[in-house]
């Protein structure tokens, strides 16, 4: 792929040994390098954010699944190994910021990958808001005074609903201004807010088994709404499926980041797995802590209630103010991993006002006009929550439906790609040594990425009305996810033919254009 600079001048950020490495790719190095290893593992691992996500949806999945949907846990950390495991041999092959589109335009062609890219920093954008709502869940729990709309804090009423809108576009402000700023503060606070969320989710699943109320068995009880094991098992699946996302981070910040060859596809990997056993444990925890199965509480006020009522109010607000740093840095890295994906779309010339969203501020080596883009987009979904507290899951799942997609055009072509014997596995990184690679494992390991992704996606967009739309009346929120992915596909459709009218005008007048002064 080919890239066509921007006309205005630039000074050069300071140079890094891995500078040459954006070279064959036909790109110069503007954004910083500025991260390692554990910086890398912190882009990935705050993007899933654990206790962000397990805490914004536990009560979703006990309501629909009862215990049993804990068993949704180990299915999908399966399925979405398989895709990180795949994402990993690409991000040692194309160490390039905007992951999703520079994978699926190289593994099949622009038009379908730019499909991919659109999809993924939309869906993107989505999750930074779904993300900014989950303070609902915390903050109200440790003071009441953070509940400023009404006196209702459950994010299903109007007023915990609207409640969320405001504290999410407050932290949206902060997390924008951070993106600004520059890359090291970014990646300071992402080291510091992810080694405190491990310490905290560490914490949390210590006290939540040392104050066991029932053994692990009650796992094979179903109940709490769910309608039958199978039906219980697909909505209860919900919670794994939005834990589980974003892994691919550690990939889209790959020219940012030392040695990204050998770095990206380790932090990938080791960031969904620890998120993964950290979460599945915290579950686990939290269903055999719990004061009682039965009394409506878990499956509406979800694992606040269980720490605040199970380990003492002094404690259990302690942990959720830990929670709370983690939904903030959260927020902060999603809209990082939007900003870059922007950045690199716009980079090709592919997208609206691509000169100003390509923009590198020499001062800082961040892209800052994203970060605004990204933050006000963010905001403007968030106010969706006044209409209506079913925008609550309807935000929440329909970010995770976009992403899902955007995977599966990754692992699609490459699968493709693999059948007919395309995909290399040659190469070295830099140190010397293989790139990483699935080696034999590669086709079967892709085709259950593809399929589990897939599925997964279709079940999640599936329009239950007594999911997206109980109280009824709302139609819109009952088909949002399928109405949302629509109206995003039919605008990048919209988009694209205007640019090949444009570009087809602007050849066309060039030619013309020496005939007239003659």
């Amino acid at each position: 792929m080919t890239t066509t600079a921007p006309s205005d001048v630039r000074p050069d950020p300071p140079r890094s040994p891995d500078d040459s490495s954006l070279t064959p790719f036909g790109y110069r190095q503007e954004l910083r390098r500025s991260l390692g290893r554990y910086a890398s593992f912190a882009a990935g691992f705050s993007f899933i954010s654990v206790l962000t996500t397990v805490f914004q949806f536990f009560a979703f999945g006990y309501a629909f699944g009862g215990p049993v949907f804990f068993w949704t846990w180990p299915a999908v950390l399966v399925g979405q190994l398989t895709v990180a495991a795949c994402f990993a041999e690409l991000a040692a092959r194309y160490p390039l910021s905007g992951a999703i589109y520079q994978w699926s335009s190289r593994l099949s062609n622009l038009s379908f990958g730019w499909f991919a890219g659109w999809i993924m920093v939309i869906g993107q954008i989505v999750v930074v808001s779904a993300a900014a709502l989950a303070l609902q869940m915390v903050l109200p729990a440790i003071w009441s005074g953070f509940q400023l709309v009404g006196d209702d804090p459950a994010p299903t009423s109007p007023d915990g609903a609207a409640n969320a809108a405001v504290l999410g576009v407050v932290l949206l402000v902060l997390t924008t201004l951070v993106n600004v700023v520059d890359n090291r503060v970014m990646s300071v606070i992402n080291r510091v807010g992810v080694t405190a969320e491990i310490i905290g989710a560490v914490l949390i699943i210590v006290l939540l088994f040392t104050h066991s109320e029932r053994s692990p068995g009650i796992t094979f009880h179903t109940g709490g709404g769910g309608s039958g094991l199978f039906g219980a098992l697909m909505v209860g699946s919900f919670t794994a499926a939005y834990v589980m996302i974003g892994f691919d981070s550690a990939g889209e910040m790959s020219e940012e980041t030392h040695n990204p060859r050998r770095t990206a596809p380790r932090t990938i990997l080791t960031a969904l797995g620890a998120a993964g056993l950290l979460g599945g444990l915290i579950v686990l925890g939290g269903l055999l802590a719990a004061p009682s199965l039965t009394d409506g509480h878990l499956g509406v006020d979800g694992l606040s209630y269980v720490l605040t009522s199970s380990l003492g109010d002094g404690v259990g607000r302690a942990l959720l103010a830990d929670v709370v740093v983690a939904v903030a840095v959260a927020t902060l890295a999603i809209q990082t991993a939007a900003c870059r994906m922007l950045f690199s779309m716009a980079r090709d010339g592919r997208l609206p006002f691509s000169r100003r969203l390509a923009r590198v501020n020499p001062r800082t080596g961040m892209p800052s006009v994203p970060a605004l883009t990204v933050g006000v987009l963010a905001a403007a979904l968030l106010l969706l929550d006044f209409a209506s507290p079913e925008a609550f899951l309807a935000i929440g799942t329909t970010c995770i439906v976009m992403l899902y997609l955007a995977y599966a055009m990754v692992t699609g072509p490459m699968l493709v790609r693999r059948l007919r014997g395309e995909f290399t596995a040659g190469g070295t990184d830099e140190t010397g040594a293989p790139l990483f690679s699935l080696g034999r494992w590669g086709v079967p390991v892709n085709a259950i990425a593809l399929v589990y992704g897939l599925l997964m996606s279709v079940d999640l967009a599936w329009p239950r009305a007594a999911v997206y739309d109980p109280a009824g009346g709302h139609w819109y929120f009952q088909w949002f996810t399928v109405l949302f992915l629509g109206s995003t596909l039919l605008a990048g459709a919209a988009y694209r033919a205007y640019r090949a009218r444009t570009t087809v005008a602007e050849a066309e007048a060039l030619e013309a254009a020496p005939a007239s002064y003659t």
